[in-house]
C-alpha cells in the first residue's frame, strides 16, 4: 500500500473514531441547553423536534456520513481477512439507519417540545424513526460482533471481549428499556453510549496499529496453512 493510500484510509478510519464522541458531545450540550428537555425522562431523538431540532437532525446525518466514511476505510484495511466484508457492510448499514432517523424525526412524546401535544396514533415519519433506530442497534451489536471475531483472530482478546460484551449489553439496555418507561430514556442513553463508542473504539485500535493489511495477510496465509 503506497503511502498517498495509506493517508486516505486512516482519513477514513479516522472519521469512524470521531464520529461516536462527537455525536455523544452534541447530545450531551443539547441535554442541558433545550429548555423544557430532561434527559432523564426524555428521549435523545426528541431532541430533533422544536425550534432548534435541526441540530439533532444534523448531528444524527452527520454521524451517518462519517460512519459510511468508516465503512469505505474498513473495507480498504480488513480486505482480504476477517472482518473484511460484514464489518464494512455493517458499520454502512449502521451509517445508513443514523441518516434515516436524521431525515425521519420522531413524534412528540412525554412533554417535549413543550406546548406540543403527543399523536394518537404513530405518525408514518415517527413509525420509520422508531423502526431505523431497531435497525441502528441490531446492525451495530452484528458490527461489534464481527469485530470480536476479528480481534481473536489477531489474538487481541481483551478487544474482542470488549467488543463481544458491547454488544451483549447494548442489547439488553436496548430490550431491557422497553420493560419499565421510568427507565426507557436512560437505558436508551446508555445502550447508546455504549454502541457508538464501540464502534469508534475499533477505528482508535486499528489507527494505532499500522500493520493492518499485514494481519490481514497472515490470518489468510494462517488459514490456508490449515
Amino acid at each position: 500500500m503506497d503511502t498517498k493510500t495509506s493517508s486516505i484510509t486512516r482519513l477514513l478510519l479516522l472519521c469512524g473514531a470521531i464520529a461516536g464522541p462527537l455525536f455523544l458531545i452534541i447530545v450531551i450540550v443539547e441535554d442541558y441547553t433545550r429548555p423544557g428537555f430532561d434527559p432523564r425522562l426524555q428521549l435523545l431523538s426528541l431532541l430533533s423536534l422544536g425550534d432548534w431540532g435541526w441540530v439533532q437532525i444534523t448531528n444524527f446525518v452527520l454521524a451517518g456520513v462519517l460512519n459510511l466514511l468508516y465503512a469505505v476505510g474498513l473495507w480498504r484495511t480488513l480486505r482480504p481477512g476477517p472482518a473484511g466484508t460484514w464489518g464494512p457492510i455493517l458499520i454502512g448499514a449502521y451509517g445508513l439507519g443514523l441518516i434515516a432517523v436524521g431525515v425521519f424525526t420522531t413524534d412528540p412524546a412525554n412533554g417535549f417540545p413543550p406546548g406540543v401535544s403527543a399523536s394518537a396514533e404513530p405518525t408514518l415519519h415517527g413509525a420509520i424513526h422508531a423502526l431505523g433506530g431497531l435497525f441502528i442497534f441490531l446492525v451495530l451489536s452484528a458490527a461489534l460482533a464481527v469485530f470480536a471475531r476479528l480481534f481473536l483472530a489477531r489474538k487481541a482478546h481483551l478487544w474482542a471481549l470488549y467488543c463481544a460484551a458491547s454488544a451483549v449489553v447494548m442489547l439488553v439496555l436496548f430490550f431491557g428499556s422497553f420493560t419499565d418507561p421510568t427507565l426507557t430514556a436512560r437505558f436508551l442513553r446508555l445502550a447508546s453510549v455504549i454502541g457508538w463508542m464501540g464502534a469508534s473504539g475499533v477505528s482508535m485500535k486499528l489507527l494505532r496499529t499500522p500493520d493492518t493489511g499485514q494481519h490481514a495477510q497472515a490470518s489468510i496465509l494462517a488459514a490456508a496453512g490449515h
